[in-house]
Parts: structure tokens; C-alpha cells; sequence
């Protein structure tokens, strides 16, 4: 204790003076502690002192700032009034440190406990597979209503052969089928995307509102291809479709049906669920492979795709799309060609606009210029010899 009042540091002058120690080195000053024993003694153990148990325990206790060049404790360090702030981080042993946190659970679990979920990239794969299944459905569902209309020999028919040639038993299973799997769609996908059917396919008519009349002329485009295919790549001569144009009554039929069901029903299987399969197909074996990260859901919650996965899956969705409709034209090589061009170009509209009412109606309004040729070409569908 001695040594430690013959060698003070210097202090600031800013600083009060330290009032003088009574007492000399033979005769020291009284301990204002003197149940405490000093520790410079030999053989005494230090004992902490109130401070360090207690501080509100010290009568009229203050905390003491560090002073220049010296480190801050790691709490407050309450000393007696009088105390120079150098001593008291040599005298004291006591430092009031923070309450340690209760014993049970963090606060926040451990990282090894989250378990990273990729966003839910919609309609995908497992989507489309269960269209399969409700078009199954509704397929099943408009072979009993033409059993029971052969039954009753709706329109003197009561064959299978002669439903298969007559164009109400034709468009009116097809019209079943679509309305069947549509009413299916509207209560099922609602309970596995929680969020409306037209929301997860992205219908958004308020942008093809907006763009109608770009989309009008992307038809027109079209059906100017439709023209140029037919001048240097026609089809055969007696086609499918134009037998079926001849029966009585079907060319209206068919008009009506082909810029209203076909189109929607058509672009909800290829555009609202299959294009946007699979441009999340291919994005994601593309994040396998070449271990890409995952994309993030664009603000409206819907999965963006590299420019790689819609032009593939684009030219992937029109074949089928071609397939289909060949039937009508034979799989002549021309108009298997325009079939693919048109997609090609239902696609892109679909993709660009994130519309699927978009390609809706660029597809009902080339199917009503074509149909509107047609008319015109054969005097109102009187004179079908003509196409």
C-alpha cells in the first residue's frame, strides 16, 4: 500500500486535488476498513470487500470514469467519495459485471435447425400431372353423356361409328370434356396453390386489355403466315377438316366453337400448364447440373426463367401443340410447320406479357380471321366447294 502512495501517476491539472494522507510510513493512516486485512500483508487473504458483493452495500457509492490512457472495465466500479480513479482499479477487487442470461433455451436455435425451402415454382410438373388426371376425369364424364345420348338416339344416331363422323356428337363431347375438367381445375388448384385458379395460371386480362390491339396485330402476323404457308406449302387437297366442313350445319358450328371454346380451353393445357412447366423444369435441372443457385419468385410470387429455359420449352410445348391439330390437316409438312410457327409466337406473347388471356385472345383472333376468310371465300358457307 505504501509503495502505491509514494508512486502515483501523473494526473491532468483539470483534475481536483487528492487530499493528503494523514500519517507517515511508520505510523500509517487508519484504514477506513479496517475489519478488511491489507493485502500487502504476508499471509493474509484477500477478502472482497463490499463493493464486489454488493454495491449498493457502499454509502454514497459513484461510478468512476477511466481516465486518460486507461481501458474501461466491463461494468461499473463503484468506489468511496475521495477515491482517485487511478487507484481505484489496483485497490478495488470488486467489479459489478452483467447479469449472466437464465438457464433454458436460446434465444434464437441453433442454424442446424433451419432447413432451407426453395420457392414453390407454379403450375410445375406435379400441376400438370394432376390436370392429367382431372382431363382423364372430365374425359370419362363426356363418354357417359354421349353413351346416354346414343341411348336415347339424340339426333338419329345410336352408334359409335356415326358419333364419330357426326359433328354435334364431335364438338359436344369435346365441349363436356373442357367445361368437365375446367369446373374440376376451378375447385381443386385453389386448395393446392392457396391462391385463386386464374391467379396461378396468371390470367391477368387487365394487361391484354391493355395491349389488345398489339395483340390483334401479332394475329394478323400470323395469319398472314397462314396465307404465304398456303401459297408455297399447301395442304392436301381433301383434308380431314374439310370433310368435316362439309356436313350440314357444321362450318357455324365450328366458327362459333373455334374463336370461343378451342382457344381458351387450349392455351389453360399448353400455355397456363405446360410452357410454364416446363421452363421450371428446365431451370431447375439447370441449377442441379451446373449447381446454380436457386431463382427467387419474382414480386408477385411467380418463379422467374432464364432466357434458355422459355425459348426451349417454347419450341418443347409447340410440337405437341402441332401434333394435335395435324390431325386435321393430315401431318402435311406445311401446315405442321405454320402449327409450330403460330405456337412459337402464342408462346413468346405469353411469356413477354406474364398473360395468359394474352395468347387467348392473340389465338381466338387468328382463328376468327381464318374462319372470316373462309366465310368469305365460299359465300357464307354455302358453296364449301370453294376452299
Amino acid at each position: 500500500m505504501s509503495s502505491l502512495l509514494q508512486h502515483e501517476p501523473d494526473q491532468p491539472e483539470d483534475w481536483p486535488p487528492r487530499e493528503p494522507q494523514s500519517g507517515t510510513a511508520d505510523h500509517p493512516a487508519a484504514d477506513p476498513n479496517p475489519e478488511r486485512p491489507d493485502r500487502d500483508q504476508p499471509g493474509a487473504e484477500a477478502t472482497p470487500g463490499p463493493s464486489a458483493q454488493d454495491p449498493g452495500s457502499l454509502p454514497g457509492g459513484s461510478p468512476v470514469q477511466p481516465g486518460p490512457g486507461e481501458l474501461a472495465a466491463d461494468g461499473p466500479v463503484l468506489v468511496q467519495p475521495g477515491t482517485h480513479a487511478s487507484q481505484a482499479s489496483t485497490e478495488l477487487t470488486g467489479v459489478y459485471s452483467s447479469v449472466p442470461e437464465p438457464p433454458g433455451q436460446p434465444t434464437f436455435p441453433p442454424w442446424s435447425r433451419f432447413e432451407f425451402r426453395p420457392p414453390e415454382r407454379i403450375p410445375n410438373f406435379g400441376h400438370f400431372g394432376l390436370l392429367l388426371l382431372l382431363l382423364f376425369f372430365g374425359l370419362v364424364c363426356a363418354g357417359l353423356v354421349t353413351r346416354v345420348a346414343l341411348h336415347h338416339r339424340l339426333f338419329g344416331i345410336s352408334t359409335v361409328q356415326g358419333a364419330v363422323s357426326d359433328i354435334h356428337y364431335t364438338l359436344g363431347s369435346e365441349a363436356i370434356l373442357y367445361v368437365v375438367t375446367f369446373v374440376a381445375c376451378l375447385l381443386v388448384f385453389p386448395l393446392v396453390w392457396r391462391e385463386s385458379f386464374f391467379a396461378g395460371i396468371q390470367w391477368n386480362g387487365a394487361t391484354s386489355l391493355r395491349l389488345r390491339w398489339s395483340l390483334v396485330g401479332a394475329a394478323f402476323v400470323c395469319f398472314l403466315f397462314a396465307l404465304l404457308s398456303g401459297e408455297f406449302m399447301p395442304g392436301p387437297a381433301n383434308a380431314p377438316i374439310d370433310k368435316i366442313f362439309r356436313a350440314p350445319g357444321a362450318a357455324w358450328l365450328l366458327f362459333g366453337f373455334g374463336v370461343t371454346f378451342a382457344p381458351f380451353f387450349e392455351e389453360m393445357f399448353f400455355r397456363g400448364f405446360l410452357l410454364p412447366a416446363l421452363c421450371t423444369a428446365f431451370d431447375w435441372f439447370a441449377e442441379k447440373i451446373k449447381h446454380l443457385p436457386v431463382r427467387t419468385l419474382a414480386e408477385d410470387g411467380h418463379p422467374r426463367w432464364s432466357f434458355s429455359a422459355m425459348a426451349s420449352a417454347s419450341i418443347a410445348t409447340s410440337i405437341p401443340f402441332a401434333l394435335m391439330h395435324g390431325a386435321q390437316t393430315g401431318y402435311a409438312v406445311g401446315p405442321f410447320l405454320l402449327l409450330i410457327g403460330v405456337s412459337v409466337v402464342l408462346c413468346a406473347v405469353r411469356l413477354s406479357t406474364r398473360s395468359l388471356a394474352a395468347s387467348v385472345l392473340v389465338h381466338a383472333s387468328y382463328n376468327f380471321l381464318l374462319f372470316t376468310l373462309m366465310l368469305v371465300g365460299t359465300g357464307g358457307f354455302r358453296h364449301l366447294q370453294r376452299m
